[in-house]
């Protein structure tokens, strides 16, 4: 008889670089079972009085239904009694946010960096087995911020081993670049995508700060270097800009607002180097007299030229935080 040890049937948050084990009667015979492993993974079966192993290589995907079969027909070593047929399933943990931010730290999608501890190591190389376990248990090292005197705001989403919106903004920053499903959640297909990366897309980062406090502004950073710093307007008291930090989720060069003003009339407004970040909430050009004071529907609201220029950097997953 065989039957699954551990993890138990049904176990959610496995660590995938474990070994899952059956219990068994006698010793079984490796060489007339039949097993199968879903998702496929490389690993290896033992087997020794009691129990039957299978040991990944590298590790099972995070957040990932794993499904493991030992097939009829196998005998114990001196007990002609046929093993019935076996099936185990369970979930495997999502993978480590501190790995996560290693990974994407390296590949350049933070404003910090990050070394491992004693230097490179082998055992780590994309693609690796050493690279798949740490998922799990992420290797000793140090971040360091790449930026030399970055704005307190900014300085306030990095928290090492915890999934703040700079994390969520720069895994949409590498989904955008792969050419995934921009979402912001780091599952199976985001780390097949990071275990294989070795370069970034080399687009530097960014980051915009909306001050309400009169005049109003709007101060851009692109690799620790303030870009531009402009007049802006924002919400108006009915239609306040909400404070908080936000990714950038959705850019387009031109486009025709329409919506509901305050008091039941209509507007379409034509605007230019759009960048939302809040719902319908986005940094783009719009046609004022002037600009410093809240004048908006919840936008921030920037002058032609300064749309322009900033708008190249303001690429998905970009923070925007709106304070005062």
């Amino acid at each position: 008889m065989v039957s699954p040890a551990s993890p138990a049937s049904g176990a959610t948050g496995v660590n995938g670089a474990g070994s899952v084990t059956f219990r068994t009667d006698g010793t079984v015979d490796l060489a007339a079972i039949s097993t199968s492993v879903s998702p496929p993974t490389p690993g290896r079966w033992s087997a020794g009085p009691g129990r039957l192993v299978f040991t990944p290589t590298g590790a099972f995907p995070p957040s990932t239904r794993v499904v493991i079969s030992v097939s009829p027909a196998a005998a114990a070593v001196g007990d002609p009694r046929p093993i019935a047929s076996v099936t185990t399933s369970f979930v495997t943990a999502p993978g480590s946010v501190l790995r996560l931010q290693q990974l994407l730290a390296a590949l350049g999608y933070l404003p910090v960096r990050w070394a491992p501890a004693g230097g490179p190591a082998a055992s780590l190389v994309a693609g690796s087995a050493g690279a798949q376990r740490a998922v799990y248990s992420p290797p000793a090292g140090t971040f360091t911020w790449t930026w030399s005197a970055p704005p307190a705001p900014l300085v306030a989403q990095w928290s090492p081993g915890n999934y703040t919106t700079m994390v969520k903004g720069a895994v949409m920053a590498f989904e955008a670049d792969q050419s995934l499903a921009v979402d912001g959640i780091a599952g199976p297909l985001v780390w097949s995508h990071l275990l294989a990366a070795t370069v970034g897309s080399g687009a530097g980062y960014t980051y915009a700060l909306a001050s309400k406090t009169a005049p109003e502004t709007l101060s851009v950073w692109h690799d620790g270097t303030l870009v531009a710093t402009s007049p802006a307007n924002t919400g108006i008291p009915v239609a306040p800009t909400a404070d908080g930090t936000f990714p950038v989720y959705e850019r387009l060069a031109t486009q025709v607002m329409k919506g509901t003003n305050p008091n039941g009339s209509h507007y379409a407004d034509p605007v230019a180097w759009v960048a939302y970040f809040n719902g319908g909430d986005a940094i783009h050009y719009i046609a004022r007299s002037s600009y410093g004071y809240p004048q908006s529907l919840g936008c921030v609201e920037v002058p032609y030229q300064v749309g322009k220029t900033i708008w190249p950097d303001l690429t998905i997953g970009t923070l925007v935080t709106v304070t005062g």
